[in-house]
C-alpha cells in the first residue's frame, strides 16, 4: 500500500462508485498496463561492484523493472516457465514472423493478465496460468498478444502511451482485473494506452489462426474468454454491474461479442470438440504443472480470508463488515458489499508524529470533512481518530490509526450513512489490531492442488474441500471450466484450492 497523497472527495467518490460496481474489463488482451510514476513503480537495480559504476538502465530495462514492481516481481517456477516458453516457441514457428524472438517472464500476481512488449518481452501472471486448463487455452492468450506485436499494435500503443494522460475518473479496469482497476483511488493521473476495437478483433482472429496452425485446439480462445468472464463476474460479486467509461468501452469489445467472434474464427480451422490437430489437448500434463501452485495473494503482501484481512509483514489484521467482499491491491485494501451500497478502502501514509490524528483528518487530505465530527480515542491500544465527510451522492466515515511509524487510513462509503451502516463501520474498525506472533508464523499462501476424481465425486464435494475461499462451488466450476450441473468423470484431473 503506497502513499497516495491527497484525495479530493469528488475524485474519491467517483472512484468509490466505480469500485462499488466492481466492473471488470473482459478482454483477451489483458495487457493494457498502466504507466505510473517511475519512482513508485521501479524496483532498485542490482548493485554492481564498487569499482564499476552502474550503467544507466535502458528504456526497456526501466519498463521491465516497472512491470516487476507492479506485479509482485517474478514468479520463480523454472518448469512452468519452460512449459510456457515451449508453447511460445511452437506458436512463433507457426506464425508469419518466425524470426521474432520472445523472452517469457512469469509474474507473481493473482491478476489474470498477459501482455507482450514490442521488444519481445512477454509477461504472464500466475493468476492467468491458474485459470487456464490446458495448453490450448494458454496458447490462445499468448498468440493473441504475439499478434499485437506482429501487427505492430504494441509499437503504436507504446508511442501513444508517451502522450496520453487520462484522469482517474476513467475506470482503470483495462488490466482485466478489479485489483488493478482500483488504482483509480490511488493515483491522481494514470497514463496508459489501449488497443482499438479493430486491433483487438484483428489480434483475436490472427491469434486463433496461429494457434490452429501450431496444432492447438482453436476453440481454446473461446473457452478461456468464457472462463475469464465468469471469473471476473465472481470477483465483482456477480451483480453484473458495468461502469466502464465510454472511452474504455469504445476501444474494447464486450466479452460475449469476442467469444462469439472467436468461435466463428475457430470453426474455419476445426469442428468443435475435435481437439488439437495433433490429437492432444494435454490437459492432464498442463494441470500437473500447477499442482502446488500459489493461488491468490502472496501472504508477504497481505491476504484475504473471507471478511478478514491479514498482513503478516506489517503485523496487523482487521475484519470487514458483514456481507463485504475484500480485494487486496498493491496500493490499498478495498471492499464492497454485494448490494453495492457500501464500500471501504484502507491504505497507509506517513504523518508527522507531532501532528495529532484529529489534526490530520482536518488537514485537507480529503475534502468536506465535518470538523465538528472529529473524535480521538484508542482502539486496541492504538491511537485513533474518526470524522465524517459528505459528497454529492455519498457519505464517508473516515478513520486514521497510528500503528508503529505510520498511519492507516480507512475510508468507509455509504450511499446513505444510516445508523446501521455507521455501526457496521465502527465494528469493523474495532477489529483492527496487532497480529500475534503465532498468527504471523502460521500465515501460508493458498495453493492449487490437482486431484483425481473418484466414483461418486461431485462438484459440490470438491467445493467442500475448499473452505478457505469465498463461494467455493462457483470458484471450483470456474477454475475447471465447468458449468453448474456438469458431471465429473472418474479418473479425470481437477483443480481445488487448499492451504
Amino acid at each position: 500500500m503506497r502513499q497516495p497523497g491527497n484525495l479530493g472527495l469528488r475524485r474519491a467518490e467517483r472512484s468509490l462508485i466505480a469500485l462499488l460496481a466492481a466492473a471488470v474489463a473482459l478482454t483477451a488482451c489483458s495487457g493494457d498496463r498502466f504507466l505510473g510514476d517511475q519512482q513508485n513503480l521501479m524496483t532498485a537495480a542490482p548493485q554492481q561492484a564498487a569499482t564499476q559504476p552502474a550503467a544507466p538502465p535502458t528504456p526497456a530495462e526501466r519498463e521491465h523493472q516497472r512491470i516487476l514492481a507492479s506485479y509482485g516481481g517474478a514468479y520463480d517456477d523454472p518448469k512452468l516457465e519452460a512449459r510456457v516458453t515451449t508453447v511460445v516457441n511452437r506458436l512463433v514457428a507457426a506464425s508469419d514472423r518466425p524470426d521474432l524472438a520472445y523472452k517469457v517472464t512469469l509474474l507473481n500476481s493473482p491478476a489474470v493478465n498477459a501482455f507482450a512488449l514490442p521488444t519481445g518481452q512477454l509477461y504472464v501472471t500466475r493468476g492467468l496460468l491458474a485459470l487456464a486448463n490446458d495448453d490450448a487455452e494458454l496458447a490462445s492468450v499468448l498468440s493473441h498478444e504475439m499478434s499485437h506485436v506482429i501487427a505492430k499494435h504494441a509499437a503504436l500503443r507504446e508511442e501513444e502511451a508517451r502522450t496520453v494522460s487520462i484522469s482517474n475518473s476513467v475506470v482503470n479496469d483495462v488490466l482485466s482485473d478489479p485489483q488493478e482497476g482500483a488504482l483509480a483511488l490511488a493515483r491522481s493521473k494514470i497514463k496508459f494506452a489501449t488497443f482499438s476495437r479493430a486491433q483487438e478483433f484483428q489480434a483475436d482472429e490472427m491469434g486463433v489462426g496461429i494457434a490452429a496452425h501450431a496444432g492447438y485446439d482453436p476453440f481454446g480462445a473461446a473457452r478461456f474468454l468464457t472462463s475469464m468472464g465468469r471469473n471476473a463476474d465472481l470477483r465483482a460479486g456477480g451483480n453484473g454491474a458495468d461502469v466502464r467509461s465510454p472511452d474504455f468501452f469504445s476501444s474494447h469489445p464486450a466479452t460475449p461479442e469476442r467469444v462469439k467472434a472467436a468461435q466463428t474464427t475457430a470453426r474455419q480451422h476445426s469442428a468443435p470438440g475435435t481437439g488439437d490437430r495433433s490429437g492432444q489437448r494435454d490437459r492432464n500434463a498442463y494441470l500437473a504443472q500447477l499442482d502446488g501452485f500459489v493461488y491468490g495473494e502472496d501472504p508477504i503482501e497481505g491476504y484475504v480470508r473471507g471478511r478478514r484481512f491479514l498482513h503478516p509483514k506489517l503485523g496487523f489484521t482487521f475484519t470487514a463488515p458483514e456481507g463485504f467482499t475484500l480485494e487486496n491491491t498493491a496500493q490499498a485494501v478495498l471492499g464492497v458489499r454485494d448490494s453495492a451500497n457500501l464500500a471501504l478502502r484502507l491504505d497507509v501514509v506517513r504523518v508527522p508524529s507531532e501532528q495529532t490524528l484529529g489534526q490530520y483528518l482536518a488537514s485537507g487530505w480529503i475534502e468536506n470533512v465535518d470538523e465538528k465530527s472529529i473524535e480521538e480515542f484508542d482502539i486496541n491500544g492504538l491511537p485513533t481518530a474518526t470524522a465524517l465527510a459528505k459528497g454529492d451522492q455519498w457519505a464517508f466515515r473516515l478513520y486514521a490509526i497510528r500503528f508503529h511509524d505510520e498511519v492507516y487510513r480507512f475510508i468507509f462509503a455509504a450511499k446513505q450513512m444510516t445508523s446501521e451502516a455507521d455501526r457496521a463501520f465502527r465494528y469493523s474498525i474495532s477489529t483492527f489490531r496487532r497480529m500475534t506472533q503465532t498468527e504471523i508464523d502460521s500465515a501460508k499462501p493458498l495453493r492449487l492442488r490437482v486431484v483425481t476424481v473418484t466414483p461418486g465425486d461431485t462438484a459440490e464435494r470438491m467445493a467442500a474441500r475448499m473452505p478457505l475461499v469465498d463461494r467455493p462451488l462457483e470458484r471450483f466450476l470456474i477454475l475447471n471450466g465447468m458449468n453448474q450441473g456438469d458431471a465429473l468423470t472418474p479418473g479425470e484431473k481437477v483443480k481445488i484450492v487448499t492451504e
